[in-house]
C-alpha cells in the first residue's frame, strides 16, 4: 500500500485538499497498478514559521 505524506504550509482549503487527494491518488493507480483504496494520503500543514530553507525561515522571507 504505498502511503504519500505531503507537507503544505498551511492555508490551503479542504477543497485543493480534496482535488490534490483525488489526482494523487489517480496518478499512483496509473503508475503502480494498484487499487484507490490502498493509497493512503497524510497532509501535514506546517506553519511558515516552522519551515525554513537557505537558512532562512520563509515566514521571514519578503
Amino acid at each position: 500500500m504505498p502511503t504519500i505524506n505531503i507537507q503544505l504550509f498551511e492555508g490551503r482549503t479542504v477543497e485543493q485538499k480534496r482535488a490534490y487527494a483525488k489526482a494523487l491518488t489517480e496518478t499512483t493507480v496509473a503508475v503502480l497498478g494498484c487499487s484507490p483504496s490502498a493509497v493512503e494520503i497524510i497532509f501535514q500543514d506546517v506553519k511558515k514559521s516552522d519551515w525554513a530553507s537557505g537558512g532562512e525561515l520563509w515566514s521571514d522571507k519578503t
